[in-house]
């Protein structure tokens, strides 16, 4: 892919079309540029009013979750441990007005280095875990027929 051409060259074309009198193709040959890129960024100055390119993210999205809020999340995450995601998700929403699925909680939690942890005073669960020992297996004849040797 072709690099960008400079924000010079831009104002430059960008002048001569604007002194008048010439055409976008005139320019675009007297400049060495395509007849396309002229209309692109004369287009672009009547919309945004610069004749600079406008600075782009090269990242995509900015995140929701800003430093201020994963200072905050960290905070309420060491008052309340045992909080679930979804408690957690509509503190969220309550306190910064930021709307978060349960799997970007997840992901903000591990990239702070924060899990939710059960608290330690709760009682076990009286319910057994069933153990391989416990298990019952049926055998189920297979249904494919055997090849004969």
């Amino acid at each position: 892919m072709g690099r960008a051409y400079s924000d010079d060259l831009r104002c430059r074309v960008l002048e001569a079309y604007a002194r008048g009198g010439v055409s976008m193709r005139a320019v675009a040959i007297r400049y060495e540029v395509s007849f396309e890129y002229v209309r692109k960024i004369r287009k672009q100055q009547l919309r945004t009013g610069q004749m600079r390119r406008i600075a782009q993210s090269r990242y995509g999205v900015r995140r929701r979750v800003d430093e201020l809020l994963a200072g905050r999340i960290r905070e309420q995450v060491e008052r309340e441990p045992d909080w679930t995601l979804d408690q957690l998700r509509d503190w969220i929403w309550r306190d910064a007005r930021v709307s978060l699925s349960r799997s970007l909680v997840w992901l903000t939690l591990e990239r702070l280095g924060l899990v939710l942890k059960k608290s330690r005073s709760t009682p076990p669960n009286a319910t057994p875990m069933k153990t391989a020992g416990d298990a019952q297996t049926f055998s189920k004849p297979s249904a494919r027929p055997r090849l004969k040797s």
